[in-house]
C-alpha cells in the first residue's frame, strides 16, 4: 500500500469466503460506502449474495486464480472457516503483490502466526474477539449491577453515612472519599470523609487544602452514633472505631474478618480512584472540578505517573478526567513546600545511610512527623546506584519503617512482610511499601529519657541486619556505611 493511505480513505475492499464472518463485515463495508467484490466456492450462497445486489463471484480461494480476481483490490479481508485455505490464498496473492493490505482469518494463535509468516497484515481470531466482547459486555453489565446495589445501600442511610479512608490517608484514599461523597451527594444523603491518624505528608496537606476537602478527624467526633451507614475506601478494616462495616471498595485485597453487605475489590485495577471513577461514569454524574482533579492525582499518585502496574483501565478513566481537572492545581499539588521537620528527618537520613550493594536501609532517629519518612525514602532512591530504600525512625513507642524500590527483582512490600509481619504490621505493594513494629520487642527496655540512645542504637542493629537479611543481602559490615 502506498505511504499516506488509511485505511478508512480506502474504499475498494475483497472478501475471500464469505460465511457468518465474512458476510457480517461485507455488510458493514457497504453500509460504509465502501466497493465490496465477494468471492465464495459455494454456488448458492452466491446466488444469495447477487440476489441482494452485491458484487460476488464463485472461485476457489485456494487456487493461483484468484490473485488476479483482487488484483485492483487495495484490501483483502481472507476470511472463510477453512485456515489452510485462507493460508493458501495469502500465499498466492503476497507472491502477486506485495502492496496489497491483507487481513487473514485463524483459528488459534498456531496459525495465526502462520498466516502473519506468510505475509498477512492483520490477524483475527474470531474467538477471542467474541471471548472480549462477552468480558466487555460482562464487565459493563457487573458494574451497573454493582453501582444499583451501592445506590440501594446509600440511600437507606437515615442518619449520616461514615465514609472511612485510610488511618494517615494518601492521595488514592482521599480522592476515592471524595468520589464516594459526591455519589452520596448525588443519591441526596449526607456524609463525613473521616480518618483515624493524621494527614501528615506535606503533599497530602497540599492535595487537601487546594481542592478543599473536608476531612473529620475521628477523635473529633463527639457523637458517633449519628453514622448508622459506614463505608470503607482504599481501607482495610474499621477494627478501632468499633463500627459494623457496610461498604468496601478497593483496589488491594483486604484481611478483614468483616463481612459488608456490599464488596468491590478489584486487584485488576491499580487505584481505588479508578474503580471510583467507573461509578462516576456509571451514575451518569457531573464530575466537579474538584472531584476530578482529586481522582486524576489520586490515579497518578498510585500509578507513579502511569510508569508502575498501570492497567488499560487506569489509562481511560484518567483519560475521562483529564479535561474536568484543574491542572495548575495539580501542578501546586506536586510541588509543596518541605517543612523543617521533613528537612531534619532527610538530613538525618542521608548522614546515617548504610548502603549495601544497591540497598539503603537508615535511622532517622526520633521522630515526630512519620509521613517525612516516606518523604525520605523517596528522596534517598534518587542516589546514583540506589534502587531501593528503607527508611525507620522511632515515635510513640513504635518503630516506623517506609520504603521504596525501583528494582524490578524486588517486591519491597513482600520484602518487609517477611522481615516484620510476624512481629508488626505491614503494608504496601512491589515499589512502596511500610511497617509498624512495637519498640519493645527488639529490645526489651522500659522506654524512658535515659535509655533513649541505647534503645536507638540497639533499634538501629537489629532493624537493619533483619531487613538485609530479608533483602537477600549478605551481612551488613559498617564499610557500607554512608554510601561507602
Amino acid at each position: 500500500m502506498s505511504t499516506g493511505v488509511t485505511i478508512s480513505s480506502i474504499s475498494d475492499y475483497a472478501i475471500l469466503g464469505c460465511g457468518s464472518v465474512g458476510y457480517a463485515v461485507a455488510e458493514e463495508l457497504v453500509e460504509q460506502g465502501k466497493d465490496v467484490f465477494i468471492v465464495d466456492q459455494d454456488d448458492s450462497r452466491v446466488e444469495s449474495l447477487r440476489d441482494q445486489d452485491l458484487d460476488a463471484r464463485r472461485a476457489d480461494i485456494r487456487e493461483p486464480e484468484i490473485t488476479e480476481l483482487v488484483a485492483d483490490r487495495d484490501v483483502v479481508l481472507i476470511l472463510a472457516s477453512d485456515v489452510e485455505s485462507n493460508k493458501r490464498a495469502v500465499e498466492h496473492i503476497r507472491n502477486g503483490d506485495d502492496d496489497q493490505f491483507i487481513v487473514a482469518r485463524a483459528s488459534d494463535p498456531v496459525s495465526g502466526d502462520e498466516l502473519s509468516e506468510l505475509g498477512a497484515d492483520i490477524v483475527i481470531n474470531p474467538s477471542s474477539v467474541i471471548a472480549e466482547s462477552a468480558l466487555r459486555a460482562l464487565e459493563s453489565g457487573e458494574l451497573e449491577y454493582n453501582a444499583g446495589k451501592l445506590a440501594d445501600l446509600v440511600e437507606e442511610t437515615s442518619t449520616r453515612l461514615a465514609i472511612i479512608t485510610q488511618d494517615s490517608p494518601d492521595p488514592d484514599s482521599i480522592a476515592s472519599a471524595a468520589a464516594l461523597q459526591a455519589i452520596a451527594d448525588h443519591l441526596g444523603v449526607e456524609s463525613d470523609i473521616i480518618y483515624l491518624g493524621d494527614v501528615g505528608h506535606q503533599e497530602n496537606r497540599a492535595f487537601v487544602n487546594l481542592l478543599g476537602i473536608d476531612l473529620v478527624q475521628w477523635d473529633e467526633i463527639e457523637d458517633h452514633s449519628v453514622y448508622d451507614t459506614v463505608a470503607l475506601v482504599d481501607h482495610g478494616t474499621a477494627g478501632e472505631m468499633e463500627l459494623p462495616v457496610d461498604i468496601v471498595i478497593d483496589h488491594n485485597e483486604s484481611e478483614s474478618e468483616s463481612e459488608p453487605e456490599f464488596v468491590d475489590i478489584r486487584p485488576n485495577m491499580s487505584s481505588t480512584s479508578t474503580i471510583m471513577t467507573k461509578y462516576i461514569q456509571e451514575f451518569d454524574m457531573n464530575v466537579s472540578e474538584e472531584v476530578a482533579t482529586a481522582l486524576l492525582y489520586g490515579i497518578r499518585a498510585e500509578t507513579l505517573d502511569f510508569k508502575r502496574d498501570t492497567t488499560p483501565a487506569d489509562l481511560t478513566a484518567a483519560a475521562y478526567l483529564y479535561p474536568f481537572a484543574n491542572h495548575d492545581t495539580l501542578e501546586q499539588v506536586e510541588s509543596p513546600s518541605m517543612s523543617p521537620e521533613t528537612l531534619d528527618v532527610l538530613a538525618e537520613a542521608i548522614t546515617n545511610r548504610d548502603v549495601q550493594g544497591s540497598h539503603l536501609v537508615s535511622n532517622a532517629g526520633f521522630v515526630r512527623d512519620r509521613e517525612a519518612l516516606t518523604q525520605a525514602a523517596s528522596h534517598l532512591l534518587n542516589l546514583e546506584g540506589v534502587t531501593t530504600t528503607a527508611v525507620f525512625g522511632i515515635a510513640d513507642e513504635t518503630i516506623f519503617l517506609a520504603g521504596r524500590s525501583k528494582d524490578i527483582r524486588i517486591n519491597i512490600g513482600k520484602v518487609l512482610a517477611d522481615a516484620y509481619g510476624e512481629i508488626g504490621e505491614t503494608a504496601g505493594h512491589s515499589t512502596q511499601a511500610s511497617a509498624e513494629i512495637p519498640l519493645g520487642i527488639f529490645t526489651g527496655i522500659e522506654i524512658s529519657e535515659d535509655t533513649r540512645d541505647t534503645l536507638l542504637d540497639l533499634t538501629e542493629e537489629a532493624v537493619k541486619r533483619t531487613l538485609f537479611d530479608a533483602m537477600g543481602v549478605e551481612g551488613t559490615s559498617n564499610e557500607g556505611s554512608n554510601g561507602g
